[in-house]
């Protein structure tokens, strides 16, 4: 009797890793998780600060600060250059929410959030899915309110077809870089760690893109990076959905299209297998 109940404990509790999960336990796992992070986010609601202010600062400053100077550089004046950089900021919205994201796993890391989640039998893959989604909905509060502002500041929406695209193709490659900086979160140490890498990474492709400004001035060198810079690929697809342009706007549709695929089937695995195998 004393050998059979000492022996039961170790037979009675294989990991999750060991177990294989049916598509719809992970569906159900996701969606319990989903509702665990949005009751976080109830609970501290300082935690969208990021995406209520960080719309309003951008556009405003960007707007005031930059909107005349450029604007003539377009051949018109601020309200050219509200057209001009509203649609460009989404994809500034996916990369700084992508962020967001690797800091915020680190943090539940740090805090043994993660380790509670993997001993549980759940699916690993459901704890980062449903980190996309939460952030993804984030996203779509800092966009909206972003929309808002530009439209107070100027910004005219003639096409809403074309908007709702523009905001599903920012969306969809916003959810690829997230599965770059979940990888962050898992294999950095620290939430600074994150935060410092991903400020390096952020700056040359924000800034070293057409968001903000025309490309045609910039030295020849940096046009070339521009021209493969996924983020301008993104802005000029959602200027020439939501404004209009001068061109075709396929090619850049498709570009982003394809780093939103290619980044996702490479960084998910990854990011997945890093988060199992975590010690």
């Amino acid at each position: 009797m004393s050998a059979t109940t000492t022996a039961a404990p170790t037979t009675a509790a294989p990991t999750t890793g060991d177990v294989r999960i049916p598509l719809r336990a992970h569906l159900r796992h996701t969606g319990a998780l989903v509702r665990r992070n949005l009751l976080w986010i109830r609970q501290d609601p300082e935690s969208m600060f990021d995406a209520i202010l960080m719309p309003i600062v951008f556009t405003l400053l960007f707007v005031y600060v930059f909107g005349g100077s450029i604007g003539q550089a377009l051949g018109g004046d601020q309200h050219a250059y509200v057209q001009y950089v509203v649609p460009g900021m989404m994809a500034m919205m996916g990369m700084s929410m992508a962020m967001s994201v690797g800091t915020g796993f680190n943090q539940d890391f740090n805090t043994g959030v993660m380790d509670r989640f993997r001993s549980l039998p759940i699916g690993r893959g459901s704890v980062l899915f449903a980190k996309i989604a939460v952030e993804l909905l984030r996203m779509m509060i800092a966009t909206t309110i972003m929309l808002i502002v530009g439209v107070l500041v100027g910004f005219d929406i003639t096409d809403w077809g074309g908007l709702l695209a523009a905001v599903a193709l920012a969306a969809l490659f916003g959810s690829a870089l997230m599965w770059v900086f979940l990888t962050l979160g898992v294999v950095l140490k620290n939430a600074q760690s994150v935060q410092g890498l991903g400020f390096l990474v952020l700056m040359p492709l924000q800034f070293g893109s057409s968001i903000f400004a025309p490309t045609d001035s910039m030295p020849g060198w940096l046009q070339s990076f521009t021209d493969v810079n996924p983020l301008s690929s993104l802005a000029d697809a959602a200027r020439g959905l939501m404004v209009g342009g001068n061109g075709p706007i396929a090619h850049d549709v498709w570009v982003t299209v394809g780093w939103s695929v290619g980044l996702t089937a490479v960084m998910a695995p990854i990011a997945i297998h890093k988060f199992r195998t975590k010690s």
